[in-house]
């Protein structure tokens, strides 16, 4: 069927993620547009005719080609014509250009099925995303995760009116749309799951992007009678002007002018988007919101948790297992007060220490080690992953002479994998390692396994830690807590 093919041997860092996809996609056609692919029964007047719906998607999907950043059949549409519409969403998925994602609109919500449907649209259909009802939790969006390089998007509001009654629910201020889109943070990563809002108001559009800013958002219903779709799009860009799935409009879609139409539409979004990236990215002020300090690290643990930094749910590790969290170090240096912060708690473990160079572990800790070595004023090496075939062909880059005391600066400890093969590297070319530093330590007995290879090793913070002041803040529940005090085991010593 032409997309991305399914490789469950392959590691999941080998498949590019449903994002990478998409944004590449948004990328090369310069466009937020979604292109809705739906046989709508009312669409084919009394005769009822399937074969003219289907010459009209076809015509739409030539029509728009190199104006949209995604495609979205609805199954529901499929299904009211029976085995004729599935024969029919096979025909248009394999008519699809393989490098735009396509998204099957399915607003799953049954728990039995979810593995079973996983298994079709992934495996069979090939599709990229589907849409997904969070009201059974967790457990039905997992078997929709472990296909790497595919993604889900969570389903916060519908602008059905009555839905308020529910969606708004206990209070306006404290609405359970809101509480969705923060819990479906932790079921995956910004690369796999997005949010689906459908709703006329810029304020609800606006809420949920202050709880997510880093996430996707497929928007519906902005070109309902009444609706301000401007202040919608607006409303969902992140800072970089992305970030967000604007649906065509289906009144586009039935004239003559197909083509001219979505491109003027496309053009009209990027308006917005141009005019969110010249105001610039925001980066506020963290606070630590009066809670009552209980760790010398708290304000700390908690920045890094409300920048999701630290996120919990189901996570499969770059080892393979599967832990009940993940740490995404990776956006600290987005946030510079966080990243200061980071900084200065690395540079307190590494006060006692006798070094003559900092040396970063490529290519999660090259920033901090960088940042310490300014903070510090101390020289920085780092050993490459690989040797390059051209230039120098250094296997460490930077000055030093052998004989020098060298620490090693990471950002976490699993396996202690990465730190051990960059340990061995700077001690082949003559240096002296012995100790290894980094911000978070799993507490899965490898500081006791980097001892045995004659390492010191000293962290920042330990996960244990990490749970404990999380849960004094009332960041994580009781259940959460018991969880992961299990899985990481005792205090840090």
């Amino acid at each position: 069927m032409g997309h991305l093919p399914h490789h469950p041997w392959l590691p999941p860092e080998t498949v590019p993620s449903f994002r990478d996809r998409l944004t590449a996609a948004m990328d090369t056609s310069g466009s937020l547009l979604c292109l809705g692919l739906d046989p709508n029964p009312e669409l084919a007047g009394p005769a009822g005719r399937l074969g003219e719906l289907r010459d009209w998607l076809l015509s739409l999907i030539e029509a728009t080609a190199g104006r949209v950043a995604a495609y979205k059949p609805t199954l529901g549409f499929y299904l009211a014509w029976g085995s004729a519409g599935l024969m029919l969403l096979e025909e248009i998925l394999q008519s699809l250009p393989t490098d735009v994602p396509v998204i099957l609109d399915a607003k799953h919500g049954d728990l039995n099925t979810s593995t079973a449907l996983a298994t079709t649209a992934f495996d069979q259909w090939n599709v990229d995303a589907l849409t997904l009802n969070p009201y059974l939790g967790q457990d039905l969006i997992a078997p929709f995760l472990v296909y790497p390089g595919r993604g889900v998007w969570v389903t916060c509001t519908s602008s059905n009116p009555v839905a308020a009654q529910i969606q708004a629910f206990p209070t306006p201020d404290q609405p359970l749309f809101l509480h969705v889109a923060k819990v479906a943070q932790t079921w995956g990563t910004p690369d796999q799951v997005g949010l689906e809002v459908g709703t006329g108001r810029p304020a609800v559009v606006a809420q949920v992007r202050a709880v997510a800013p880093e996430r996707l958002i497929l928007v519906r219903s902005l070109w309902q009678a009444g609706a301000d779709w401007r202040a919608i799009v607006a409303a969902g860009l992140d800072d970089q002007g992305s970030g967000l799935l604007v649906p065509i409009p289906q009144e586009d879609l039935l004239g003559q002018e197909v083509r001219a139409v979505v491109t003027q539409r496309r053009d009209q979004v990027n308006a917005l988007r141009h005019s969110a990236v010249t105001r610039g990215p925001a980066c506020p002020l963290w606070m630590p919101q009066g809670v009552h300090q209980t760790h010398p690290h708290q304000d700390l643990i908690l920045h890094l948790y409300d920048e999701g930094c630290l996120l919990f749910g189901e996570y499969r590790q770059a080892s393979g297992e599967v832990f009940p969290y993940y740490v995404d170090l990776r956006r600290v240096i987005s946030n510079p007060q966080l990243f200061n912060q980071v900084l200065l708690a690395y540079a307190r473990l590494l006060e006692p220490l006798t070094f003559d160079r900092i040396a970063g572990i490529p290519y999660g800790s090259l920033p901090t080690a960088t940042g310490l070595a300014l903070h510090l004023g101390c020289p920085m090496i780092f050993p490459r992953k690989e040797v390059k075939a051209h230039g120098t062909r250094r296997l460490i880059e930077g000055h030093f002479e052998p004989g020098e005391t060298v620490v090693v600066v990471d950002d976490i400890l699993i396996s202690g994998k990465s730190a051990l093969e960059g340990a061995a590297k700077l001690q082949s070319a003559g240096l002296r390692v012995t100790d290894i530093v980094v911000l978070i330590d799993h507490e899965r007995g490898v500081r006791a396994r980097l001892q045995a290879e004659g390492f010191s090793a000293h962290a920042v913070l330990a996960m244990s830690e990490v749970t404990q002041v999380l849960h004094t803040a009332g960041r994580l529940d009781g259940d959460q807590y018991a969880t992961l005090q299990a899985t990481h085991g005792g205090p840090h010593p």
